[in-house]
């Protein structure tokens, strides 16, 4: 659950299977009572046919939370970083920051670092669609050094500029959530 509509879904699904809930958050919830194994299955049907999954492993769990952390860690992202991405994980996590990326290498077929530059595109696309703000705006909002370095890796990862990008694929008729990956 990466997203609160993702949340409510769960959320909702629970209520209709009569469970009292504790507290649902990402790749977490906890209910008040034991739930049955007919509960889980019909549970895990509900959520299969919203597009999601019940998590019931460890390590996907994990995976889904660093998922969380780095979403979060871009989408909120208001001010400077305080510190990396990878003490910012580990601290959140409350694991060592090597057995996060080994685990999560292992579960998506790519490096952490991979996934947040990813991330941090598909969020400067939604930026430049929503237009805003500036370039210069964008890349320190984004936490690049520059310009030019935000517009490097953008070039890398999508193949065009940030400018062509928002000529071609941002305008009026384009809403900022088909500005995806």
């Amino acid at each position: 659950m990466v997203c609160m509509s993702c949340q409510m879904v769960v959320t909702y699904e629970l209520e209709k299977l009569g469970l009292n809930l504790h507290k649902v958050e990402p790749g977490k919830v906890e209910v008040f009572e034991p739930v049955s194994a007919d509960q889980i299955l019909i549970l895990k049907l509900a959520l299969i046919r919203a597009g999601l999954e019940l998590m019931d492993n460890k390590k996907n769990i994990l995976v889904e939370k660093i998922v969380c952390a780095v979403t979060e860690m871009i989408d909120y992202a208001h001010d400077e970083l305080k510190t990396n991405f990878s003490h910012h994980l580990s601290e959140k996590l409350n694991h060592d920051y090597t057995y996060l990326a080994n685990i999560f290498s292992e579960a998506k077929g790519t490096t952490i670092e991979q996934f947040i530059i990813l991330k941090k595109i598909q969020r400067v696309k939604q930026l430049i669609c929503y237009n805003e703000l500036n370039m210069t705006e964008i890349s320190w909002k984004m936490h690049y050094s520059s310009v030019a370095h935000l517009s490097t890796q953008f070039k890398k990862i999508t193949g065009i500029t940030p400018s062509h990008f928002k000529h071609m694929g941002c305008n009026s008729s384009l809403h900022p959530e088909m500005c995806e990956l």
